[in-house]
């Protein structure tokens, strides 16, 4: 079988399953595990390498406005490849190419691939998708293991999480520029976690937000964690910000509880590594618990003495 991948989380998920040579085409933004970089990309993002965060939000919400595609399809490339498999999806047109990008590359081929689209919402949808992707791909018996295995994670640290234990105040900003809180799986990551999501609602899509709205909700933790930025990114644009003086009154910047999270690899991509993220947010809610040093890497602190000396 020969499999195309257009979704980052799907690369992921089609290499925990064993699908490395069968793999012959990924995204731009397939970079995991770094092994996926040397397979062929036959599709690129319209959006300017070097754009600011701010001016990303205005150049999606033109693209938006006028019905056009953030991502251009090497139809050549593509055919060449001669894909049995496609997998993309259609939950997020800013974040991955759409069943609507492949429309017009697609309509030159002699014999059509099959197209798996993947729309999670939350936990359970993801999980499900790595069963589905395993059954298209004849993975069916690695893709149960992987899913067993992440039950296990997850069993193992719901048995640390003391029912009566008190639940944190938690807001995930998933964009700064403007502010976007985080939505579909994000919320039940945090509630999963032991905390409560104060701004997010489980299953429905990230949404713009005025900064009022955010100190009103008074979180005790805040997590920085833009859609596609690793850790030090996150921390480093936050950081960059200039934030009146009612933001610092919020008991989470008072308290020094404002971190950076590794956003690309364990909240963003709805595939197997979020597991890593919700044991990640269980080990800042709730310190004793244990934890794998991986989960533990994806959270990066940003001092009140830090943001004092970058403004």
């Amino acid at each position: 079988m020969r499999i195309v991948s257009l979704l980052p989380s799907a690369t992921e998920i089609l290499f925990a399953l064993g699908l490395e040579r069968e793999i012959v085409g990924v995204s731009h933004e397939c970079d995991f595990p770094p092994r996926a970089r040397a397979k062929p990309v036959v599709i690129h993002s319209r959006m300017p390498h070097d754009a600011a965060p701010a001016e990303i939000d205005r150049l999606v919400s033109e693209y938006v406005h006028r019905g056009e595609s953030l991502y251009a399809v090497d139809a050549e490339m593509l055919e060449s490849l001669a894909p049995d498999l496609i997998v993309t999806q259609d939950l997020c047109h800013v974040c991955a190419a759409s069943p609507d990008d492949l429309a017009t590359a697609l309509a030159r081929f002699e014999r059509r691939p099959e197209v798996l689209c993947l729309n999670p919402q939350d936990l359970g949808d993801v999980w499900r998708d790595i069963l589905w992707v395993g059954k298209e791909s004849y993975r069916d018996s690695q893709a149960e293991a992987l899913v067993k295995q992440i039950g296990a994670r997850l069993g193992a640290l719901e048995r640390q999480l003391a029912p009566s234990a008190d639940r944190p105040r938690v807001a995930f900003l998933e964009w700064l520029q403007p502010f976007y809180v985080g939505g579909h799986w994000v919320p039940e990551m945090i509630h999963v976690a032991g905390g409560v999501d104060v701004l997010g609602k489980a299953r429905t899509p990230s949404f713009r937000l005025h900064l009022q709205a955010i100190v009103e909700a008074q979180p005790d933790i805040l997590l920085i964690a833009p859609c596609g930025y690793g850790a030090q990114q996150a921390r480093d644009e936050y950081l960059s910000m200039d934030l009146p003086e009612q933001w610092n009154a919020m008991p989470a910047v008072r308290n020094g509880r404002v971190y950076a999270l590794e956003a690309n690899g364990y909240f963003s991509r709805p595939g197997p590594r979020l597991v890593t993220g919700v044991e990640a947010l269980a080990k800042l809610f709730h310190p004793a618990v244990e934890v794998a040093r991986e989960a533990e890497s994806a959270v990066l602190p940003i001092s009140a003495s830090a943001r004092a000396a970058s403004v």
